[in-house]
C-alpha cells in the first residue's frame, strides 16, 4: 500500500508542540514500514522522523501554525491564518496522493475533514481528540453519513464523544518497543510527563508529591509559562524538578528510573501515550479514571485508577505501588501496543476506506 500521511499543523515533528500526535505518527510509520508498505509524510519545516523511519520520504511545508482546538472555546469559529501551514500541507498531500492509495490525515482540524466531501481520492482521518469543537463535531457527523468508514479513534472512551458514530473503528496506539528499556527501579522518584498546560492537571500531581514530602520529576514542553509559574509558587521550593522536553530515547532512560508515573488530566485524553511509555519501561501508573488511560491501566495489575480529581486516592495508591509487578507493565505493552499491532489495525481500517471509493 502507498500511504501519504499528513502531520499535525501545530509545531514541527520533534518540537513537542504537537503532543501525542508526534509520537503516534512516528510509531505508525515504523509499523507500516515493517509491514512492507510505502509511506510519505507531509510535515512542517524542521520536522524530523525517527532514524529508524528514514525509509519514509519526508516532505516539508512552510506556513503559519494552526491554533490548537484545546485552547479555544467549544463554539469558536474556524480560523485559517494567512499563509496557512495546514492548507499548504493538504495541497502538497493531494498532489502526492494522486499516485498513492490513500491520504491519511492526522490533524484534528476542520479543513481536511471538510475536503473529504469534495475529493474523489480516499482520505482517512485518525481523530486525536475527544469533541473539542462544535463545528468539527458537526462536520464529522455530516461526513460520517456519507463516508462511514473514514474515521478512526484511539479508544472507546474517546469515540463516545461522537455518539452519532454507531460502530466506531478503534485502533489504539503503538510503540516501538526497542526504544524503551525495562528497568526494575522500585525505589525511584515520582514522575509526571506531558505538555505543561492547564488541561493536563499537573498541579494535582505536585500536590501529591508535597503531601508525601517528596519532589516530583516533570518532563514535557512548557506550553503555558504562567500556568507553570503559578504551580511553582503554590508549593514549597524544590517540589517540582523541571526536566524539560526530551526525545523519546532520552526520556525513557530517565522515566524508567522512577517508581511510579502520575497521570492527572482534567479532560478526557483520547488515549494516553505517556501512560504506555511508562509501562513499557516497567513503571506502574496511577491515573484518574478518565479518558483513554481508564482503558489502558489494569487496576491492581499495571497500576491504579482513582476517581477523577480525587487527589487523596492518588496519595493512598502511591503507598501501595510496590505491590505492582513491574514486569506485568512491560508485558501488557508487548501484547497490546507494539508498532506492528497498531499498524495492522490501521491497515485493516484503511482497506475498508479504500474499498468505499472503488
Amino acid at each position: 500500500m502507498r500511504i501519504v500521511l499528513i502531520s499535525t499543523p501545530i509545531g514541527f515533528l520533534g518540537s513537542g508542540k504537537g503532543g501525542g500526535v508526534e509520537l503516534t505518527l512516528n510509531s505508525l510509520v515504523s509499523g507500516l514500514l515493517n509491514l512492507g508498505h510505502s509511506v510519505e509524510v507531509i510535515a512542517p519545516k524542521n520536522s524530523k522522523l525517527y532514524k529508524s523511519n528514514e525509509k519514509a520520504k519526508l516532505h516539508y511545508v512552510e506556513g503559519e501554525d494552526q491554533i490548537s482546538w484545546q485552547h479555544q472555546n467549544y463554539n469558536s469559529p474556524v480560523i485559517i491564518p494567512d499563509n496557512s501551514l495546514l492548507a499548504g500541507m493538504l495541497e502538497k498531500g493531494l498532489e502526492i496522493a494522486k499516485q498513492s492509495d490513500v491520504l491519511l490525515n492526522m490533524s484534528y482540524d476542520w479543513l481536511p475533514i471538510w475536503m473529504t466531501l469534495n475529493l474523489e481520492i480516499p482520505i482517512a482521518h485518525i481523530i486525536s481528540m475527544g469533541s473539542e469543537s462544535s463545528v468539527i463535531s458537526n462536520l464529522i457527523s455530516n461526513v460520517y453519513s456519507k463516508h462511514p468508514h473514514n474515521f478512526a479513534f484511539h479508544s472507546k472512551t474517546q469515540a463516545k464523544d461522537y455518539p452519532f458514530i454507531k460502530k466506531p473503528t478503534i485502533i489504539g496506539n503503538g510503540f516501538k518497543l526497542d526504544n524503551y528499556i525495562f528497568q526494575d527501579s522500585v525505589k525511584g522518584p515520582l514522575a509526571w510527563v506531558g505538555r505543561v498546560a492547564p488541561e493536563k492537571g499537573l498541579e494535582d500531581a505536585v500536590y501529591v508529591a508535597n503531601e508525601l514530602g517528596e519532589k516530583i520529576n516533570v518532563w514535557g514542553y512548557i506550553e503555558d509559562e504562567s500556568y507553570a509559574s503559578k504551580i511553582e509558587k503554590s508549593f514549597p521550593e524544590g517540589t517540582v524538578d523541571w526536566r524539560g522536553f526530551l526525545a523519546t530515547y532520552e526520556l525513557q532512560k530517565e522515566l524508567g528510573k522512577c517508581r511510579v508515573l502520575l497521570n492527572t488530566p482534567k479532560w478526557n485524553e483520547a488515549y494516553g501515550n505517556v501512560v504506555v511509555e511508562a509501562l513499557a519501561c516497567g513503571v506502574p501508573v496511577i491515573a484518574y479514571k478518565r479518558g483513554g488511560p481508564s482503558e489502558i491501566i489494569q487496576h491492581g495489575q499495571t497500576g491504579y485508577l482513582a476517581d477523577p480529581d480525587d487527589k487523596e486516592s492518588l496519595v493512598s495508591y502511591i503507598e501501595i505501588i510496590d505491590k505492582i509487578k513491574r514486569k506485568n507493565c512491560r508485558k501488557w505493552v508487548e501484547e497490546n501496543a507494539s508498532t506492528n499491532i497498531f499498524a495492522n489495525k490501521v491497515v485493516n481500517w484503511l482497506n475498508k476506506v479504500i474499498n468505499e471509493y472503488k
